[in-house]
Order: structure tokens, then sequence, then C-alpha cells
């Protein structure tokens, strides 16, 4: 049995180079066309990287309400490594629906570039394309920044009151937008709050950047704030100013505020009793420390893997060759090969590597009940049994093949509410121990839509992610829409998941490329899920001193 396994691992060449450096990109367009005369684009920014001749979406930019030269406030974080070609492709789309989905919005240019290119030129402009030619007068110009080593991050809430009304039918509706000013004395847009709308008080949502974003490391730097009333046709109306330092902003830790005058410049000379446009308030600065995905695993973190297999009809019988179960004496077939690039790479993570292996939409004897239907989460035919291994796992797979009816239907919403049993209670520790991985692997698109949603939003609150590989070459559309990629999940009830914890990847996209491919695809986001829920928990790793001293050795 083991052959197969063997040989599904030894064609992995499964390896990763160190990175060398973080990247952060920021964006900005200009001159873009209006496809509507009634009406000015809201612009989005979409960047990919080219993975084994596919293309992959890293992030997306926020959407810009009315603007034909939108700067970003989002900022792209990218490893670097200097000795890949690391091929990026920025995609600029007019999203006009309230969903901020990429499907029915416009398309209106694109430009490939390498990484390697952006670095090297620190400012790099180019025109948008559009099926190969310009795209009018449309530009788009990307700047590169290292992190530094301070990884850091700092949490502002800020508020305004007494603000210049600069409506006339009704109260202003104010943003704030932070630059950070360069040695060369250039603005750079670090943050800008959302819109409060008719509103003289504001109190804008606390938000979080990093240090090296907000000032470079340099707590004297100069920091300008700006003050606007939003306007719909994109022409907002200046309020006023003022300028500061993140050493002056630390003022307002401890519970205390600072306080800054809005200034219009222009008012300041005309009139004679002018005091301000408003006062600014700081209420509060909080310096977070980003602990790194290495801190909890080598903290102690356990990342808990589990499997669950598809054994619906649609695969077709394990004993025909066109079957997706079929099992080749020596070739592994596609869910073999996606469980071991996936588990090959998780079970390093889990020190005592026993994975429980869960199955759905079989009838299992001796009664050939459904297992993972609505009504129970069942398992291979050893059940509840967890095994020994990835190869323990391929060994389950290949024994129970011959003793169960394919049947169906696809539910997948059992399974996940199963490992989030388990994940929840995790969910009130307060050290990092637990981390929960679930791989999904389905030839087609599941039935329990509206339960797997539920089951995704709930499960977004605890420390657990969810990889579902799409086997097989059905229309897997569907199933895009759980990859928070594409928009924010919700579910039925309309509430939003807490964090993006589901990543879907068809298996076709690999099919040609290293499996490793497939393990880097599926895993990349992982890492920084896992740095995400324990820092949204304020939960630091153990140092690896006591994890050591706390840790139970056989004999």
């Amino acid at each position: 049995m083991s052959n197969i396994y063997e040989s599904a691992a030894n064609s992995l060449g499964l390896f990763s180079s160190p990175c060398l450096t973080k990247v952060e990109l920021r964006v900005a367009c200009k001159g873009i066309s209006d496809r509507d005369a009634l009406s000015k684009p809201d612009p989005c920014v979409v960047l990919k990287m080219q993975s084994h001749g596919q293309w992959l979406e890293v992030d997306r930019t926020e959407v810009i309400r009315s603007s034909i030269n939108p700067t970003f406030s989002k900022v792209f974080t990218v490893d670097f490594y200097f000795e890949e070609v690391q091929r990026l492709r920025f995609e600029l789309y007019d999203i006009s629906s309230s969903h901020n989905g990429i499907k029915e919005a416009d398309f209106l240019g694109a430009v490939e570039c390498t990484l390697g290119q952006i670095v090297s030129q620190r400012k790099l402009s180019r025109s948008l394309l559009k099926q190969g030619s310009s795209a009018g007068k449309s530009s788009i110009t990307i700047i590169a920044e290292e992190l530094s080593g301070n990884g850091d991050y700092v949490e502002l809430s800020f508020s305004a009151r007494k603000l210049d009304d600069k409506d006339f039918f009704s109260k202003s509706d104010p943003f704030l937008e932070i630059f950070r000013v360069n040695d060369d004395a250039t603005h750079q847009l670090v943050h800008r709050t959302e819109t409060i709308m008719n509103n003289l008080n504001p109190v804008w949502k606390t938000f979080k950047v990093s240090v090296n974003s907000l000032c470079s490391g340099d707590h004297d730097r100069k920091l300008k704030c700006t003050v606007w009333d939003w306007d719909s046709n994109g022409k907002h109306d200046f309020i006023g100013e003022f300028e500061t330092t993140f050493k002056e902003m630390r003022g307002a830790m401890d519970g205390k505020q600072m306080q800054w005058e809005c200034i219009n410049p222009k008012y300041k000379v005309k009139k004679k009793n002018y005091k301000n446009s408003g006062i600014v308030i700081l209420n509060q600065c909080k310096i977070i420390k980003m602990h790194s995905f290495l801190d909890y695993i080598m903290g102690g973190c356990q990342i808990q893997f589990t499997v669950a297999i598809d054994f619906t009809a649609s695969n077709g019988d394990p004993r025909n060759s066109c079957s997706l179960h079929y099992i080749h004496p020596y070739q592994p077939n596609e869910y073999l090969k996606a469980l071991v690039a996936v588990g090959e790479i998780c079970q390093d993570y889990d020190s005592d590597k026993m994975f429980p292996a869960f199955g759905f939409g079989a009838r299992i004897p001796p009664d050939f009940k459904v297992r993972g239907s609505s009504d129970e989460a069942g398992g291979f035919p050893m059940r509840r049994f967890t095994c020994s291994g990835i190869q323990g796992v391929v060994e389950a797979y290949q024994n129970c093949l011959p003793k169960i009816q394919l049947y169906g239907p696809t539910n997948i919403a059992p399974i996940i509410q199963k490992v989030a049993s388990s994940a929840s209670r995790e969910m009130h520790a307060k050290e990092a121990m637990q981390y929960f991985i679930l791989l999904i692997l389905t030839d087609g698109v599941i039935t329990d839509m509206a339960d797997t949603r539920e089951a995704i939003v709930h499960a977004s609150h605890l420390p657990m992610s969810v990889i579902i590989v799409g086997v097989g070459n059905a229309d897997f559309g569907d199933m895009q829409m759980l990859d928070g990629d594409d928009g924010i999940l919700r579910s039925p009830k309309g509430e939003p998941v807490l964090r993006d914890i589901v990543q879907f990847v068809p298996f076709r996209n690999f099919k040609h490329a290293s499996p490793a491919a497939l393990a880097k695809s599926v895993l990349a986001e992982v890492p920084n899920q896992v740095v995400d829920y324990y820092n949204s928990k304020a939960i630091k790793p153990k140092c690896a001193s006591d994890y050591e001293s706390s840790r139970t050795f056989g004999p």
C-alpha cells in the first residue's frame, strides 16, 4: 500500500526559499477614462502574482467612489525573493455594485511587471493596457518600500468636534486622511478613514497601521493630517489640516487624549477672528506587538490537521479507470496528490501526527447509511479513529474504497461543524496551543451552501482555517463565493465572516505543475490566518524556553 504514498510524496519536490525581505507596495492611478458619461468610475486595483503559469490573486485595494485619479490607502505586503522572478499583474476595475465583487465589474486595464523592477526603481509608472493596447491616458504608479525590522502596529482611534459645515442643505460628511512626510518632502498616504455622513462631530472607526507605514520607524517624522467633506462627485471640500508626529500621538496612550486644532490656511489669512475649523481628537494610541507565525510555532502551538474526502457518486466507480477515485498501482489520483501535497507540510507542525480522517456522501456497511449528511459527520469505516501520519490517511483511504458505496449528497457543513466543535474548546485558552486546519477534497458543487456559509461564519471566530480543493473538471463557480477574495462572505442571515479563513483552489489549475505548487497556493494564507487570530485575541506566543519546560517527555 505504501508505494502509492511514496510515489506521491517523491513527486512533490517540496522546497521553500528563505524570504529575503518583505516589501510594501502602494498604488495610485491617474486619468481613468469615464465609461459612464453620467458618473465617474469607482476604481479598485487587484494584485495578482504568477505561480506556475497561473495568475493567483494576492490582495485588492479598497473601492474609491467617483474618482478618476485615485490614491489607494490599502498597502500590499509581499515577500521579496532576490533569486526568483516574481511576476505581478495589477488589474484595475470599476466596481459599481455595493458588494465589491469583481465578476460584475468593468475591467479598465492592467499592467504586468516583476517585483524586481518595482523594487529596483522604487517608483514604477506605466500606462494601463487593455487587450494589448493602451487604455486611453490611464496610468498606474506603484511605490515600493522595504519593511524595516520593526513589525509592530499601532491602533489609532480618532474623532472630531465642531467641524466647519461645508454643505448648504445638510451637515458636512467628514473623513480624515493621514500622510507621512518623506525625506524628499513628498507626502505618502498612510490611511484614509471612512466617511461619516451628515455629522460635524464624527467618531471614526478604530484602525491599525504598521509603525513602518506610519513613520518609517522614525517617531519624530512629520505627519500631515487633513479633514475633508466628502462629495459624491469626487470633488471633496477641504475643511482643515494639522501636523503632528508619532511621538506626539503616543501621548494618547494609557487612557489619555491628544487634541489638535484643524486649520484652514485660507480662512486664517482672510478672517480676522478665525480660530479653527474644528478640533480633531486622538482618543487612543495603542502599540501592538506583532508576533510572527514562527513565534507561535516555536512557542509550542500545534497544527491540528483534519482531512475530509468526497465519496459521492459523481466521482465515478472506483473500479473504473475514469473514476476520480481510481487507484492505479503506481500513479496517485488527484485526491491522493492533493492530500499528500498539503498533509506533508502540515504534519511537520503536529507533534503526535495523529490525524482525524472523515468522508462524506458514502453508504457504509453493514447498514449502508449515508455518512457525512446532516445527521452525522461520519468517517471512514474506522469512524472516529485517527490515522498515524499522512501515510496512515492514505492507507485508510485505500482500504475503505472497496467497502463503501459512493452516493450523496455533497454536504460539507457537518464536517466544518465537527472540526469547529474541537476548535471552540481552544477559543477561551490564554495560550496559543492548538490551531485547526481542515482540508476538504471534493469533486463538485456542494449541496448545502446555506448551511456551509453559516458554518464558515461561525468558524471564523475560532482558531481554524478551511482549505477546499476542487478535484476534477466540474464547474466550481459557486465555490469561489466561499473564498473571501471576491468580496465578504456572509451567512444567509447577513452576518459577515470575522476573518477570511477559506481558501478554495481547483486542482486542475495545477495539473501540469509540480504538486508543490498546489501546497504553496493553498497553504500560503495559513500563517497570516494563524497570526491574525491570535493577535486579535491579544494572545502572545509562549517563549520557546517556557514551552520546552512545560513539555512532557517520554522515557
